[in-house]
């Protein structure tokens, strides 16, 4: 018997944030099948942050190619892969546990193919394939095109290894493969790689360096979603700000603001947000830009990770508390109070006093965040905060300072959804309500979720709703208009 699967469920909730620095969520998405009578089937898994589901739609359609349907089934699988993230210790041991769970259903499937994917298959390819020998073949993020390759050698009878990290790969002439697509919403990846090397975090390692795709191959992409009747796209990248793509003979040059008003450029009717803005980089001309298209959901995900000046110096953040408060406060004069803006929050990093751990409270209070993804520091191997910084917060400690971040967010979160009760929201469509066949679910410009009566409406629809009460997770309301 196959395990049970998990699937991530987009209706209702909000969309784990993709950065070098965010902490995403525990997450698995399983591919959809496509049953074109090929012999093989491959079945994937992806976990953590958008960028992971992204490389899991570009690895779908190389293997497509290369004669592999998807199954929605591990029980009828050929080929199982994780698509992994290291960027939290529990997110390691939540695919190791999946791990052994799939390797006793190999046990029963003798000519099964497991391999590891991601940022884990980079950090851990020798305990994978040598001192565990629980998977065939690790595949690192810029090696997928290798896999057909790989996965000759695995049939071959040996173990199968490409990790290497590329300065050019950005996979942009692969059309993915939308996987466990809602037909409405679908992510674009525009960069790959960080050269933030933030104390704390693992991707700069296991992701490379920094490397922006040809603005046009974007521009394109975004054109065949509209056509394929899709109507938002999701820009991805480490750090979508300091997006910079010049063409080879030097005539063109494109940075992300430049980028970001081509995307919307496509169609009025395509919306179109983005993750994730690092707040050194973020500009005045990506908000201005930001201003004059309607159809760029107002919304910035913008990760402080603390609010004492010190600490953030510790974490490599290159700027400081006050930097941090005059880009919300742009954002606020440019695009209004309206804009939502959301962060990640990091509680217990290495020397942070109770006076220090007072602050991040305090930028909470000033922020007024509409969401919040917060997490207690979980040391990474081979960082640069493992190797020079102790790690000298009690957990219980982290734990407790964690949940004040959370209790504090939460009354936040909640004052803006109340604020916006009254008010009448564009919503696009996205399924219906996990709670209920007769509510449709889907998200306005902000990201807020809003739930309404079905009625004659339908996945895709653009509706206004006017907000009528909330949960203080989501906004209830009526169709008007």
């Amino acid at each position: 018997m196959s395990q049970p699967l998990i699937t991530l469920d987009f209706l209702d909730s909000s969309p784990a944030p993709v950065a070098a620095d965010a902490q995403p969520a525990e997450a698995v998405r399983v591919s959809p099948a496509t049953r074109t009578g090929r012999q093989r089937k491959l079945y994937i898994e992806s976990y953590g942050c958008q960028m992971n589901f992204s490389d899991s739609e570009i690895v779908s359609s190389i293997l497509f190619e290369e004669g592999f349907d998807t199954t929605e089934q591990l029980a009828d699988a050929d080929l199982v892969l994780l698509n992994t993230c290291s960027i939290r210790e529990k997110a390691e041991q939540t695919v190791r546990m999946r791990l052994k769970q799939i390797n006793g259903h190999k046990k029963r499937h003798p000519g099964l193919l497991v391999g590891v994917l991601g940022c884990m298959a980079e950090r851990l390819k020798t305990k994978f394939l040598e001192e565990e020998k629980i998977v065939d073949l690790v595949v690192g993020p810029d090696a997928y095109r290798d896999l057909p390759r790989l996965i000759s050698e695995v049939d071959g009878g040996q173990k199968a290894v490409n990790v290497l990290l590329s300065r050019e790969e950005t996979y942009a002439d692969i059309t993915p493969v939308r996987l466990n697509s809602n037909g409405v919403a679908a992510f674009v990846s525009i960069m790959r790689g960080c050269d933030n090397m933030c104390s704390f975090c693992v991707v700069p390692f296991t992701r490379g360096r920094e490397r922006s795709r040809d603005a046009h191959s974007i521009v394109r992409e975004c054109q065949d979603l509209v056509v394929a009747g899709y109507k938002e796209v999701t820009l991805l990248g480490q750090n979508v700000d300091s997006y910079k793509w010049a063409s080879e003979d030097g005539t063109e040059y494109v940075n992300f603001a430049q980028l970001l008003e081509r995307v919307a450029l496509v169609s009025p009717a395509l919306r179109v947000r983005f993750s994730t803005s690092h707040p050194k980089d973020i500009t005045d001309e990506v908000l201005h830009t930001m201003a004059r298209h309607d159809n760029i959901c107002k919304y910035i995900h913008l990760p402080a990770q603390s609010g004492n000046s010190r600490v953030l110096k510790l974490m490599n953040r290159t700027y400081d508390r006050p930097w941090y408060e005059e880009r919300v406060q742009a954002i606020r004069r440019i695009l209004g109070d309206d804009c939502a803006i959301s962060t990640d929050m990091i509680s217990g990093f290495c020397s942070e006093t109770e006076e220090e751990h007072q602050d991040s409270l305090s930028l909470l209070d000033f922020a007024q965040y509409d969401m919040g993804y917060n997490f207690f520091y979980s040391e990474r191997p081979g960082t640069l905060a493992a190797r020079k910084l102790e790690d000298d917060i009690p957990l219980e400690v982290k734990k407790r300072r964690l949940q004040e971040i959370i209790d504090r967010q939460q009354l936040h979160a909640r004052a803006r959804y109340a604020r916006m009760v009254g008010r009448v929201h564009q919503v696009l469509v996205e399924g219906t309500s996990k709670r209920s066949q007769d509510y449709l679910s889907g998200r306005n410009s902000q990201n807020q979720v809003v739930i309404f009566p079905k009625g004659n409406f339908q996945k895709g629809d653009y509706v206004n709703v006017l907000a009528t009460s909330t949960t203080g997770a989501a906004l209830l309301g009526e169709a008007v208009g």
